[in-house]
This record gives C-alpha cells, sequence and structure tokens, in this order.
C-alpha cells in the first residue's frame, strides 16, 4: 500500500468542494496505475462523498438539504457548540473507495468526489491509500 495527503482550504462554513482534479493530479505524480484507492478524511466534522459533478447545483442542493436535515441550532449538549456539523459528517461519512484504471479514477459518466465541510472555514487534510 501506498499512501499521501492532499491539504484544502474551506472558505466556507457548509461547503462541497469538488477534489476529483486534485485526486487525479496526484493519481498521475505518483504513477499509481491499477488498483484501488481510499479516500479518507481525519475530521469529525467534514466527510467525502461521491456525487454528480456535471451541475454544481446537485452540490448546493445537498448542501442546503443538510442544513434542513440537521439545522445549526442551540439545544446540543456539546460545548463547542458544532453537534451539527459532527452529525452531517457522521450521515456522509469518512471515507470512499474508487477503482483506478489505467491511471485514472474509474467513475461514472456524471460521478465526481467531494470534500465535504461541515465546520469551516478550516485547513483540511485528506489522506490517500493505493494498493
Amino acid at each position: 500500500m501506498e499512501t499521501a495527503e492532499l491539504q484544502i482550504r474551506t472558505g466556507q462554513k457548509y461547503v462541497m468542494v469538488p477534489i476529483t482534479g486534485q485526486v487525479t493530479e496526484l493519481l498521475q505524480q505518483r504513477g499509481w496505475h491499477d488498483g484501488i484507492l481510499t479516500v479518507f478524511v481525519p475530521h469529525t466534522t467534514a466527510g467525502v462523498t461521491i456525487n454528480e459533478n456535471a451541475d454544481p447545483d446537485v452540490a448546493g442542493d445537498m448542501t442546503w438539504f443538510m442544513q434542513q436535515l440537521v439545522p445549526d441550532v442551540s439545544g446540543f449538549r456539546h460545548a463547542e457548540g458544532n453537534s451539527d456539523a459532527h452529525i452531517k459528517a457522521s450521515l456522509f461519512g469518512s471515507s470512499v473507495q474508487v477503482i483506478v484504471r489505467a491511471g485514472r479514477l474509474w467513475l461514472g459518466t456524471w460521478q465526481g468526489v467531494y470534500f465535504c465541510e461541515f465546520d469551516g472555514p478550516r485547513q483540511r487534510q485528506i489522506r490517500l491509500a493505493f494498493s
């Protein structure tokens, strides 16, 4: 197994950042050709997902809906005041796996990989493992 790390700076409290391009670039730099890539987010208030990347309104709609589903309201007991972010991160999950074929992510036509920020803006890490 080989590993790498990407850094990302988010500029908003809630945002889905497309990272397919950065991940693809890293694949090419490392010469990772055929295998399985795990994309892991080591944060409890952020996540990662695969979804449509052709229409940016999809990511906006998902961010909006998560705000409706788990609003940032008082009443949570967690002292830091970001319980909604922890819940959202758990709903999305901390990792995805993608098949790498011929040095490229083997995604569907409309798919892309997104970093999901729920407690920004922050400096974040994305860890990758290739096997």
